[in-house]
């Protein structure tokens, strides 16, 4: 009795073997259409007449789980595609889907045809050098085209116009215990970004007389994103001559945040000078600022009707603390030392003056 199930059991599993892989050709997939491919003809040939090694069978490289075909009837390869026999291995169906019409659906293959059909499609190829901004302007430029009605002024960049500003840095009064004077710190400059003119003036008025003066008038050019240089001509006035000077520098914003001027000059009769200045801006809060100044002038040769020696004539040091209402308007107060050195303080010594002297300073920043 044992053995008799035992033939029906292997007879049923054998019966399942074959029937496999004609199940899974033969699949029944509902709505999907497939030109080009039959149902399985009646008349197809036993698997026993076209033997077919499990190794020369196409393997499906796509995986089609959970893939929702409503709509989509599937047919079996036709009879030249041999069914492998119940004892080999059954072959994975094919990854050919030419013929196959699924409507909304686009389908990239990597044969020949259609690599053709991706070619024809393209508008053109990509170029190899990078593109104008101007090749594809259609001619249009900032004074021509239709959007540049008659009569309007065309639209312009901002580096296109010219712009002006006057810095007050100092405005001040400052007093002593051996007198008091007013001093002035002036910078103006009108232009473009990269070219611009720029007047400098500064200097001492005590007693009503203008003891010392400087005014420089100069073309500034911009040589870096923070950098200009300087060139134009010097001219000092006060006591003593007249002096004018070639002069010739750089101004700008050095790391950190340090204004920075240096500029040489040179003169008739051999004389040359150097001028140099730094300050910075020390934020305590928005609105109070802190700022040291340095200033040192050096000349080449003594000049004794302006009582100025050669080598470092004079330096001055402050520290001033201003309050800005606005960032245009900001009153300040501090304390500035100032001295004359070599033979300066040897020719201020035989004038009777001071070569050391500390001043407590009030005064006005502002600009426009």
């Amino acid at each position: 009795m044992r053995l008799q199930y035992v033939n029906k059991a292997l007879a049923l599993a054998i019966a399942g073997l074959a029937i496999a892989p004609v199940w899974a050709q033969s699949m029944d997939m509902p709505g999907m259409s497939m030109p080009g491919m039959g149902s399985p003809a009646a008349s197809a040939s036993s698997p026993a007449d076209h033997p077919v090694s499990p190794t020369k069978a196409p393997a499906m490289s796509g995986d089609m789980g959970g893939m929702n075909m409503q709509g989509m009837d599937a047919t079996t390869p036709s009879s030249s595609k041999a069914i492998p026999t119940p004892s080999s291995k059954p072959a994975a169906a094919p990854n050919d889907m030419n013929g196959m019409d699924m409507p909304g659906m686009q389908m990239q293959g990597t044969g020949a045809a259609t690599q053709a059909a991706a070619d024809g499609n393209m508008k053109g190829a990509a170029p190899n050098q990078p593109r104008s901004a101007d090749a594809y302007s259609g001619g249009y430029t900032l004074t021509t085209g239709p959007f540049i009605p008659p009569g309007v002024k065309p639209p312009r960049l901002a580096d296109q116009e010219n712009f002006g500003s006057v810095l007050v840095d100092r405005l001040e009064r400052a007093y002593t215990r051996d007198g008091n004077w007013s001093a002035y710190d002036v910078q103006a400059w009108f232009g473009r970004d990269f070219n611009r003119l720029v007047i400098k003036a500064e200097g001492d008025v005590s007693q009503g007389r203008l003891q010392d003066a400087r005014t420089e008038l100069l073309w500034g050019h911009a040589v870096a994103a923070f950098w200009d240089t300087q060139l134009g001509v010097r001219h000092d006035n006060g006591s003593g001559p007249d002096r004018n000077w070639l002069a010739f520098g750089v101004q700008g914003l050095a790391p950190y945040w340090f204004d920075v001027e240096a500029t040489g000059y040179l003169g008739n009769a051999g004389r040359s000078a150097l001028r140099l200045a730094t300050s910075y801006d020390l934020l305590i809060t928005q609105r109070v600022v802190l700022q040291p100044r340095v200033e040192a002038n050096l000349y080449g040769k003594d000049d004794p009707a302006r009582q100025i020696g050669s080598g470092l004539s004079d330096a001055t040091a402050g520290l001033r603390l201003r309050y800005e209402f606005t960032r245009q308007f900001a009153p300040y107060v501090g304390v500035e030392w100032s001295g004359k050195f070599g033979r300066s303080a040897d020719y201020a010594r035989i004038a009777g003056e001071k070569t050391r002297q500390t001043a407590i300073v009030a005064g006005l920043h502002f600009w426009f």
